[in-house]
């Protein structure tokens, strides 16, 4: 409230002061009025989205996994595409991006890739981006230049801390080392240090490979195991809702979130809430913020118009 009633007070400085620079025909002074108002609405949309973003994780650290679908190479590059899309728009906020693990294609681009998305809401933003992302283009690897469609499937976690009360029984854990192959110079060739961790009763897998030992990949492959039985336990829990992770989809036409289209014109459209551009670039580059405050404004329109069942 303090923070609304401050914004509120600011508005209204703002509109005497405007009425006063019309009144004397202060062209400089309107000008700079009207600087200050595009940023005050700068902070009132901040906000606004701060105000959407409360969900019980959505303050959380977020856990991206992305997985290349049907279109063989170049859903294997479109996978790729988008890991560096969500690095740009991580970085662009200032959030840190750690590498879980990275599964390189035989040609080009990644198979799937898991990283941790480090900063102030992660999850709260980048829930919007879980789903099946779709790319239209003429393929830089078929030699006709003909155009092909790929696909990719983008999950979202919420992190969750080690301390949490979320147990985990021993003995339904396999832990196999082995030799890693991702990024880290000499030292990941010389020591099996890559964890992959297996929850015999879910058969969930969790592979880490990319921290520089063998105790902190295993750390991170808990967190990402913790992290991933939850999403179960919320879908267990939430049967008549979507649960954290989402229910399975086939990575291929008809379960598209989203489509970027370059040729034989340019968009970006989300098929949940109608939201477009033209500048496909501009997105790819990780400029995705137009498309979470639609995704955020749209999921609170649905839970106002079908709010939940009450227990």
């Amino acid at each position: 409230m303090d923070r609304f009633e401050g914004l509120d007070r600011e508005a209204d400085d703002l509109r005497e002061l405007l009425e006063l620079a019309a009144a004397d025909g202060d062209e400089a002074m309107a000008q700079q009025l009207y600087r200050g108002a595009r940023e005050l609405a700068g902070r009132v949309e901040e906000f606004e989205l701060e105000l959407l973003l409360a969900g019980p994780y959505d303050a959380r650290n977020a856990i991206v996994s992305i997985h290349a679908g049907a279109g063989g190479t170049d859903a294997q590059d479109w996978a790729s595409m988008l890991l560096r899309l969500y690095t740009r728009w991580a970085e662009g906020r200032g959030f840190k991006v750690q590498i879980v693990d990275v599964l390189p294609g035989e040609e080009a681009g990644i198979k799937n890739a898991t990283v941790v998305v480090n900063g102030p809401f992660a999850y709260g933003f980048l829930k919007a981006e879980k789903g099946v992302h779709r790319l239209v283009r003429h393929s830089p690897f078929d030699a006709n230049a003909r155009r092909h469609t790929s696909f990719a499937l983008v999950e979202v976690l919420p992190e969750i801390e080690a301390e949490e009360d979320l147990e985990i029984d021993p003995a339904d854990l396999r832990i196999d080392t082995f030799r890693s192959s991702g990024a880290g110079g000499q030292h990941v060739n010389k020591t099996d240090s890559a964890v992959r961790i297996t929850h015999l009763p879910t058969g969930i897998v969790v592979t880490c490979q990319n921290e520089r030992s063998q105790h902190a990949n295993r750390l991170m492959a808990m967190r990402v195991l913790k992290s991933r039985l939850l999403a179960l336990r919320e879908q267990e829990r939430q049967k008549e809702i979507a649960a954290l992770k989402g229910a399975h989809q086939e990575i291929a036409w008809g379960n598209q979130i989203r489509s970027y289209v370059l040729d034989p014109y340019t968009l970006v459209k989300d098929h949940r809430t109608g939201h477009e551009r033209g500048n496909v670039q501009a997105v790819l580059d990780g400029d995705i913020d137009d498309f979470i405050r639609a995704y955020l404004l749209h999921s609170a329109r649905q839970r106002r118009e079908s709010p939940l069942p009450t227990r």
